[in-house]
């Protein structure tokens, strides 16, 4: 939290931007989100825990992205569906995160289908078992699964990497992203996983 906030903005005009803005803080159960536009300098949603969840046609302008996580001890994630959203110029278009100390903790059954990306600066796709680091040491006690992508177009800037997987030693399952197209920036790694069915990335 910087009492400075984050710097200006197109929206903010002279003066600095909110800092930790969240668009939607997400712990519930049967929740819809739809047709709505979100301008902040981070996650446009996060969705810590809770099942049967949707977010579709949205849009998200300037943040951090959405985001599954971050997933911490005790807490469930499960069926959902981020569908059809409009993401520009973010950090991050789609990304799970878990933190590395949680136990206890699950995520499965995340869909991710019809959504495109613009503009991206860091990562066009990231799963990153190592929060609050990046692409860090993982832990092991976040069991996910069955995490899986239809047609989805990702570009990213220059800079960016396109995909980037760090998983423990609790990701089980086949993932299809066989939809997941990313261009542009460089190709990530994959850590610790190899039962991905890869897109165009």
């Amino acid at each position: 939290n910087s009492a400075a906030g984050d710097k200006a903005n197109s929206k903010s005009g002279t003066s600095a931007a909110g800092h930790n803005t969240d668009g939607f803080d997400v712990s519930t159960t049967d929740l819809t989100i739809e047709d709505s536009t979100i301008y902040n300098q981070d996650d446009c949603i996060a969705i810590n825990k809770g099942s049967n969840i949707i977010f579709q046609r949205n849009t998200c302008s300037g943040g951090h992205g959405i985001s599954i996580g971050s997933v911490s001890a005790d807490a469930t994630v499960k069926n959902i569906q981020i569908l059809n959203n409009k993401i520009v110029n973010n950090d991050q278009a789609l990304r799970i995160k878990t933190k590395s100390d949680a136990t206890n903790a699950s995520v499965t059954n995340v869909v991710f289908n019809g959504n495109t990306a613009t503009g991206i600066k860091k990562y066009g796709v990231i799963v990153d078992q190592s929060y609050p680091s990046t692409l860090g040491t993982p832990g092991n006690n976040v069991a996910m699964s069955a995490i899986s992508f239809g047609t989805n177009n990702i570009a990213v800037t220059s800079d960016a990497q396109r995909v980037a997987v760090n998983c423990g030693s609790k990701c089980t399952g086949t993932w299809d992203w066989s939809g997941l197209t990313v261009t542009g920036g460089k190709a990530g790694k994959v850590y610790n996983y190899k039962n991905i069915k890869a897109g165009s990335y």
